[in-house]
């Protein structure tokens, strides 16, 4: 009965998008290609660990988003309107509502411009009446309010809560984004779903003005046009943002060109019926060094109750780990460190912080997970070992302990791979070198 209704749904988002024009009649299919940002000020690494942990409690709950405020985030440049306006957007692949701040106001100032997205300076923007089918799958308002059916003006509004205890309600609406290709040329999607967020409290998100969603839900913005641009899917690199200059970073939606046909490992995406927003994959084992630990393959499983498994996350800074596996690693760990032992920052939460600045050159352990179908996801010490003082570093790797726990790769972990989400194959593909491909 729900996935009936779902898939109705969908149908109902597609055809609402079946004006977007055609991408290239060329034989090389062109696809959105989004700058990647990451604001300043770097948050430390016990904000992340806090950020971090509010998350992962709400994404367990599977009742309130888990984005965070933005620290440790990657942020998206989008234009919404008609004239276009610019607004900034957490890119989370663990939601899947695209949602702004909104004000209603009409003479606005230059700072109202800058901080909001104002619909009645759009000649496109139109909430979505609340008895539409469309309307079923926004989340539904924090105070429900009766839908009359024969009112012109009974709008569509939906709610929202976040793992800071922020929330944003409003009207679910559709309107027109302005978005670059990847050649450049400047691509028009109509009838994209989104939340007009008129009430937002709580923290702010770090300078953003919403959430892209990512997830895999009907609402999300890759399962809005995922199919527009070749294949449903799409792809990222997240460039380590302490370098400086920090490297460009991408998120690409579509069938990104690939010409030098590098190697990419893939592995299936796994489905959890009661939490279908997350992209899960399936640890088989985890090696230090090359060697493999004596870990249980059970811990890496679903339960009978959808808990467990291990979730991609774009949204989250640290990787949680399953308690009895992030044990098993520590200790791996801190018996091949040859490197001196120091004690963290007060309140850091890391249980591993080693002394680097008496070599010139430290050697750190390699961390190795393979993964279902056979595929090896080996990450470089920078990925997990991060500078919290200076010349000392820390695992940053922290264990997930109740009895709803699942695992979650952050985007730290993430860094300097390209990622590709393969909706139609349920796949996730990475590459070491991918992302020169940007």
């Amino acid at each position: 009965m729900v996935s009936s209704l779902s898939r109705i749904i969908f149908l109902v988002i597609l055809s609402c998008l079946s004006s977007i024009p055609k991408t290239s009649h060329s034989q090389t299919p062109q696809y959105l290609k989004l700058r990647l940002l990451h604001k300043p000020p770097t948050p430390t690494p016990s904000l992340s660990l806090v950020s971090d942990s509010h998350r992962i409690s709400s994404l367990r709950s599977r009742v309130i988003s888990g984005a965070s405020t933005g620290s440790g985030q990657y942020f998206v440049d989008f234009r919404v309107g008609s004239p276009p306006q610019t607004l900034l957007l957490v890119a989370d692949t663990g939601s899947d509502l695209v949602w702004s701040k909104c004000s209603a106001c009409r003479n606005c100032s230059r700072h109202a411009h800058a901080t909001s997205f104002l619909p009645r300076h759009s000649s496109t923007f139109s909430p979505f009446h609340c008895y539409s089918r469309t309307c079923r799958l926004a989340p539904p308002p924090l105070s429900p309010t009766r839908c009359n059916r024969t009112r012109l003006h009974s709008t569509c509004r939906y709610g929202y809560s976040y793992a800071d205890r922020s929330r944003t309600s409003g009207f679910f609406s559709h309107d027109v984004a302005t978005l670059n290709s990847s050649s450049g040329r400047q691509i028009k999607l109509r009838g994209l779903a989104f939340g007009c967020g008129f009430s937002v409290s709580g923290p702010s998100l770090g300078g953003a003005h919403g959430v892209m969603g990512l997830g895999r839900g009907p609402i999300s913005f890759a399962s809005q046009i995922g199919r527009r641009f070749g294949k449903n899917k799409f792809s990222y690199c997240l460039m380590d943002y302490t370098i400086s200059p920090p490297p460009s970073s991408y998120l690409m939606i579509g069938e990104a060109h690939q010409p030098d046909k590098r190697p990419i490992s893939f592995t299936p995406l796994q489905s959890n019926p009661l939490s279908p927003t997350f992209y899960y994959i399936r640890i088989e084992s985890v090696s230090i060094d090359g060697k493999s630990l004596p870990i249980d393959p059970s811990v890496w499983d679903f339960d009978g109750d959808g808990n467990g498994g291990t979730v991609i996350d774009s949204g989250t800074t640290l990787t949680f780990l399953a308690e009895p596996a992030y044990r098993q690693i520590l200790t791996a760990f801190r018996r091949r460190v040859r490197l001196p032992r120091v004690v963290g920052p007060t309140g850091s939460g890391f249980d591993l912080c080693v002394n680097v600045s008496v070599a010139g050159n430290p050697m750190l352990p390699r961390l190795g997970f393979r993964l279902l179908g056979g595929a090896a996801f080996l990450p470089p010490p920078r990925n997990y070992f991060i500078d919290v003082n200076d010349g000392v570093k820390c695992l940053a790797l922290q264990p997930i302990n109740t009895a709803s726990a699942f695992s979650v790769i952050g985007n730290l972990m993430q860094q300097g791979f390209l990622f590709i989400f393969d909706r139609d194959e349920s796949r996730l593909g990475f590459s070491r070198t991918g992302c020169t491909l940007s």
